[in-house]
């Protein structure tokens, strides 16, 4: 599968939830941990967590600590940038 082809993809799996988009569109701002994203969105923890357990599977957010088991820190990944940057417009 081409990189283009993917992107579309990524896409459309994120503006399938209104989770998903705006946690995505809330890490453009930079990286947070989920409570931050939690507080931002208004979103319950768990569904936050959830939400980014499937991102990071589907490699649109990264764990920048993965070491820590609580205060993790998440970003967007080159996909997931490009991602937020078209559900911004």
């Amino acid at each position: 599968m081409n990189g283009h082809n993917s992107e579309w993809e990524n896409y459309g799996f994120v503006i399938a939830s209104r989770y998903r988009t705006k946690i995505v569109l809330d890490l453009l701002n930079g990286p947070k941990t989920p409570k931050e994203l939690s507080a931002d969105t208004s979103f319950y923890l768990s569904h936050v967590s959830s939400t980014l357990s499937d991102l990071v599977r589907k490699e649109i957010v990264e764990c920048l600590t993965p070491s820590l088991r609580r205060g993790k820190v998440f970003a967007l990944t080159e996909s997931g940038r490009k991602v937020a940057k078209k559900l911004g417009k």
